[in-house]
């Protein structure tokens, strides 16, 4: 038996564990745990605005040199720039994403988010 604690993102790992194992888990001690609603943050904010712009390059139409030069030219931070470039394919010719953009924007932009909102 045993209690579990947890800060910020290991509060919901703690949480998550000890519902998973309520036979092994005493109790569940979180600091800073609870739901969170990432959409204010200023780093979710970057984030969303990066995704529209991956969102809005027409990769199909576009050679992987073309999207990289778009992305150097349009996304300020260098390391959301490289993993943006990282997840770019050549499809013979054309760019594709190697992650469903279009899904991912339409999520950022749903009423509760799923990547911006810890329930």
């Amino acid at each position: 038996m045993a209690t579990l604690g947890g800060h910020g993102f290991g509060a919901k790992v703690a949480l998550a564990t000890a519902i998973n194992n309520m036979n092994r888990c005493t109790g569940v001690v979180n600091f800073e745990g609870g739901p969170l609603d990432h959409r204010y943050y200023e780093s979710y904010q970057e984030l969303k605005s990066y995704v529209e712009i991956a969102a809005k390059m027409p990769v199909k139409k576009m050679e992987v040199s073309q999207c990289v030069k778009h992305i150097n030219d349009n996304i300020n931070c260098t390391k959301w720039a490289s993993i943006f470039r990282q997840n770019l394919e050549d499809k013979g010719g054309s760019a594709a994403w190697k992650f469903n953009v279009d899904a991912l924007m339409a999520d950022m932009n749903s009423r509760q988010p799923d990547v911006a909102m810890w329930h």
